[in-house]
């Protein structure tokens, strides 16, 4: 159980039972008893069982009577202790996930450059590849934290557990409850939605039942949606720019410098993957001259594929070369990194 000042007094079926109790009114507003906790809670207890774990608790100080009700409501102590508790929990699972982003960025980045560079090596022509975007990012959750009196955190979690951090500035400072009811209402409604699934009917109701608050809402939904976009700093590899010069038709000066040019402009490439995974079609595309949407590569040819990770992370790989390439063996070797790339990535 928690080992904070509170908690060591607490074992945890008594702890399960002080949250089923905070959270029960938070969402309802209305004192607790015992029977709807006993339908509240996986502990399959007796209401009898519940009523004495909830006298220990009202004597620890963690719910109190009021005096026109049967139920319990919590204490200031018993929001302390859940706020504590939560804290610590959201804080061990973001750090967690930021150990294994990490650990896995550092063993994709080498895994893209070696992809790179075989694909050129094997082709004899320029490569490229995508580092993987999520298309239609859902929201995992949303945890609000006071920073001070004029600012809380915001820390967002979406699909591929990517996370992002925004601060918020407030014009008063937010006590335990409010931001422990804001964090309930924002998850309740936006948790598994997609960017394009958050509707002005849905803000609207939100906003409402927030009150003093929608502004608080209003700012969250602006960052939940910034965290959601793809990210513009999308990271391609490329490797094998000398290659152009092994074909006449490409290695006249003015035409190989445009091509060397376009392939180390990111950005320019950048359109052909998001050209690329905007089209439902993940299989091989091939882009003849003025078929391609760079201009820069119109004498050229462009062959690319999807490839497609866990959780709907979707990359491009692309070769380039001349419109009189090998296609038989171009198609072959993107089929064949296509296929691999993920088992690759998994290990």
């Amino acid at each position: 159980m928690s080992t904070g000042e509170y908690g060591m007094q607490l074992d945890e079926r008594k702890y399960k039972i002080l949250q089923a109790i905070i959270r029960n009114y938070l969402e309802t507003g209305e004192p607790v008893g015992s029977r709807t906790i006993s339908k509240y809670t996986d502990l399959n207890l007796s209401s009898a069982t519940i009523r004495n774990e909830m006298a220990d608790l009202e004597e620890l100080g963690y719910i109190v009577q009021p005096h026109t009700s049967a139920g319990r409501i919590p204490s200031d102590k018993g929001y302390r202790l859940y706020v504590d508790k939560m804290m610590e929990d959201k804080e061990r699972e973001v750090e967690e996930m930021k150990e294994i982003l990490l650990e896995k960025e550092g063993k994709m980045d080498a895994l893209l450059k070696q992809a790179a560079r075989l694909l050129a090596n094997n082709t004899e022509y320029a490569a490229m590849v995508s580092a993987p975007q999520y298309r239609r990012n859902k929201l995992k959750f949303i945890q609000l934290s006071r920073v001070d009196a004029n600012q809380i955190l915001a820390v967002i979690v979406v699909e591929g557990n990517v996370i992002k951090n925004s601060i918020l500035a407030v014009s008063e400072a937010l006590d335990d409850e409010t931001l422990l009811k804001l964090n309930i209402l924002l998850n309740t409604h936006l948790n598994g939605l997609t960017l394009e699934e958050i509707n002005l009917g849905m803000i609207s109701a939100m906003k409402q039942q927030a009150g003093i608050h929608s502004e608080i809402v209003a700012d969250v939904i602006d960052a939940v949606a910034e965290a959601i976009k793809a990210d513009e700093d999308l990271e391609i590899y490329t490797s094998g720019t000398k290659n152009f010069f092994k074909y006449p038709e490409l290695s006249d000066h003015e035409r190989a410098s445009e091509l060397i040019t376009t392939f180390e402009e990111k950005q320019i490439l950048n359109e052909l993957v998001q050209e690329n995974l905007s089209d439902e079609n993940t299989g091989i595309q091939v882009y003849i001259g003025n078929e391609t949407p760079i201009r820069g590569m119109r004498d050229c040819s462009v062959v690319t594929a999807t490839y497609e990770l866990d959780e709907g992370m979707k990359g491009t790989i692309g070769i380039i070369g001349p419109k009189r390439m090998d296609y038989e063996k171009v198609v072959s070797n993107l089929k064949m990194l296509k296929n691999q790339l993920d088992d690759l990535y998994r290990k």
